[in-house]
């Protein structure tokens, strides 16, 4: 995926003359080039409760949630045979790691920035001026929900509780447990952390024990009659419609994101590059056996067509086929819904600080607000408004296809984000070596970022053909692309708020947008927009820095700031 040089690296530094500066200065050179944006906070106001350790759960338990127990179905139902299905999920880690490989450049560039592809899309797009952040940041706001996980939550909690599953019990059930997971984020970082991690070696339990439960069932030792049944002819109705292809497709990536879960709380790791590098790989993989090998036990013991009407239940039927109607069945549905629990509470800590990032840069009303780790030291402001948005989408649409559309409306702006992410690698790399900048810790292959842009394309472009039984016959009941429409029309709302904003009203109202540093009582800081007079612009350039700083008399001693363990 990528190459590491050290000895270049090394003597590149002794050329520019910093050999006695960190590798996590490096960014600096970047921060000279680019200096739009969010301020960069060498020391973390939120603390460094992010270990080896959580670094793995935060990936596994965002990535293991509901995806692998819920989309096979679905995935099935797109590519039409259990063989291409099984291939689908190979494809999905491939495409994962090229984009693990991504972020692994990133962050060797800018250690000290979480949000991960708030922070990287700023670096790689600081022209037109507030652009990239305003546009991210209005998707990630208006798209700032995690409804999907917290109804496949409730469901798997009242299976387990043999209690029927109707619209409100299910809602009710997804808001309050949503609110349980916000809680916690809010009062402690660090034992939201625990949390995500016990949390996380159930779940990697749970998906032992259903790959190990497959392995017995192929032996013929359960009370499965034909565990070999899907496994011949094993790619008779592989489909070749594209839209149930990139649909299928979709469901894969839902499956496996959150490989890139940890780059967001980057600048709350002690020595971030090096972990990423260790372990983000590492968590990866064994989600990937993980779910091949639960897949694997699914088409052992479920009849193929069950499987494909096994809409967000998937592996309740698996437990029901292997084991019955016992109380195995109870017990391992109720794991399930640990499971979703701890990928909910890992979405959440992960997420607050990508909009945390959004506001600090300057682009949302408030910055402060979203900037602050006051009263618990975490981001407050993130959390409620996750919440708030999380419990108007439970709530709001009508049962039935909510939980397929909103996983394919998140996705598809995703996937421009990905794209853009990828290209702009390059133009960060060319402004590096611009300024001089020595070689980063991690380099990702040309090819790598080649096939990523490629499978962003696919997904982009494919959805929009028709499915095989017309428009109307997509995952949906509805016209088929609609998801695409919708996610295009928040991007689009994205540039109408940046025109306005940025471009109509300083325009008419004769003043100019300039970026002043904010420094919180809790060691955070943010910027905010200001608007600067046109005829006072001169003396405002002339009293701030390019980073929106004041300039200081040159005799004042600078600021300490105390680090915060």
């Amino acid at each position: 995926m990528g190459s590491n040089d050290d000895n270049k690296f090394v003597d590149e530094k002794h050329v520019v003359g910093i050999e006695n500066v960190s590798d996590d200065s490096l960014p600096s050179y970047e921060d000279a080039a680019v200096t739009d944006g969010a301020p960069v906070e060498k020391v973390s106001p939120l603390g460094y409760h992010v270990d080896w350790v959580s670094v793995i759960f935060l990936n596994v338990s965002k990535m293991i949630g509901t995806g692998v127990f819920t989309t096979p179905g679905s995935i099935l139902v797109g590519v039409g045979s259990i063989g291409l299905s099984l291939i689908f999920w190979v494809i999905g880690y491939a495409f994962a790691g090229a984009l693990l490989a991504v972020y692994l450049e990133y962050s060797s560039y800018f250690p000290h920035r979480s949000g991960a592809d708030v922070a990287y899309l700023e670096k790689a797009y600081p022209r037109p001026r507030f652009l990239m952040p305003t546009a991210f940041a209005v998707q990630s706001v208006l798209l700032s929900f995690s409804s999907s996980n917290a109804i496949v939550l409730a469901r798997y909690i009242l299976v387990a509780a043999g209690v029927e599953a109707k619209t409100w019990n299910v809602r009710g059930l997804a808001v309050g447990a949503y609110t349980v997971i916000i809680l916690i984020g809010i009062l402690s970082t660090k034992w939201s952390l625990r949390l995500s991690n016990a949390i996380g070696i159930v779940k990697v339990a749970t998906l032992v024990f259903i790959a190990i439960t497959g392995l017995v069932v192929l032996g013929g030792h359960t009370r499965v009659e034909d565990p070999h049944a899907n496994f011949r002819n094993a790619f008779a109705g592989t489909s070749s419609n594209g839209n149930g292809l990139a649909t299928a497709l979709v469901k894969v990536n839902f499956a496996y994101s959150g490989f890139e879960n940890a780059f967001a709380v980057m600048n709350e790791i002690k020595n971030p590059v090096k972990t990423m590098k260790r372990y983000a790989p590492i968590s990866l993989t064994v989600v990937f056996i993980l779910y091949f090998f639960a897949n694997i036990a699914y088409f052992a013991a479920i009849p193929k067509e069950s499987i494909r009407t096994s809409k967000e239940l998937t592996a309740s039927l698996f437990f029901t086929a292997v084991f019955g109607n016992t109380r195995a069945v109870t017990a391992l549905s109720a794991l399930v819904a640990v499971s979703s629990f701890g990928n909910l509470l890992a979405v959440v800590i992960g997420s607050s600080r990508i909009i945390r990032e959004c506001g600090r840069q300057g682009v949302l009303p408030f910055p402060r607000f979203w900037a602050s780790t006051r009263p618990f030291n975490t981001p407050l402001g993130p959390y409620l408004l996750k919440w708030t948005f999380t419990v108007i989408v439970i709530l709001a649409p009508p049962a039935g296809d909510a939980f397929n559309f909103i996983v394919n409306l998140q996705s598809y702006p995703e996937n421009v984000f990905k794209f853009l992410l990828t290209l702009g690698l390059w133009f960060v790399r060319k402004r590096r070596i611009a300024i001089g900048a020595p070689r980063g810790e991690f380099i990702a292959w040309n090819a790598v970022l080649v096939f990523t842009m490629a499978v962003n394309v696919y997904l982009l472009v494919l959805p929009w053909v028709p499915p095989e039984g017309g428009i109307y016959a997509g995952d949906v009941s509805f016209f088929y692309a609609t998801y695409c429409i919708v996610g295009l029309a928040f991007l689009a709302v994205s540039g109408i708020f940046y025109w306005v904003y940025i471009i109509f009203l300083p325009k008419r109202g004769g003043y100019t947008l300039r970026q002043l540093l904010e420094r919180l009582p809790d060691g955070a800081q943010a910027n905010r927009l200001v608007k600067v007079p046109n005829d006072q612009l001169a003396d405002w350039d002339a009293t701030h820095d390019e980073h929106g700083d004041v300039i200081e008399p040159k005799n004042t001693p600078p600021a300490t700031v105390q680090e915060k363990e």
